[in-house]
């Protein structure tokens, strides 16, 4: 990224988790990391596909400044495994410069309708700088009449 010939702003942190912690002090901790989402149905009425499923997950991240001071523009773009974009998170970040920073926690509810590799992508100011994955997987357990398991 260019910011006049110094180095900065850096990435420290980007991920997702099922929530993040902000102590008094400003310390963070994200609690249960992920980048696998398993949805489980079970019956003989189980769909054979997923049907669309809430995802409800929280984003960390964690930029520092180095040399870098000002405003700056994150975006996440969520992408779909089919390869679509979904609306894009847009929030603007200041720097102070040297260990000085910003975190950004950011909730990510949206609707699965496929399974596969989602991508969130981290832009700084309209910069590609990192991508999240998140793979969703659809478990389909149907019971037969003797109660053992239909694959």
């Amino acid at each position: 990224m260019s910011n006049g010939g110094g180095s900065g702003p850096h990435l420290t942190a980007a991920v997702l988790c099922e929530k993040v912690l902000q102590e008094k002090d400003g310390a963070l901790s994200a609690i249960r990391m992920v980048d696998r989402f398993v949805v489980t149905t079970q019956g003989v009425d189980a769909p054979q596909s997923m049907p669309p499923v809430p995802v409800n997950l929280s984003a960390l991240i964690v930029f520092k400044s180095g040399d870098a001071k000002g405003s700056y523009s994150v975006k996440i773009r969520p992408v779909t495994p089919s390869g679509r974009f979904n609306p894009e998170i847009s929030l603007p970040i200041f720097l102070e410069g040297d260990e000085r920073g910003a975190n950004l926690l950011v909730n990510l509810g949206f609707q699965a309708v496929e399974e596969g590799l989602y991508w969130f992508d981290v832009l700084l100011n309209e910069e590609l700088v990192t991508r999240m994955p998140l793979r969703l997987l659809y478990r389909r357990i149907a019971q037969g009449s003797g109660g053992t398991p239909i694959h």
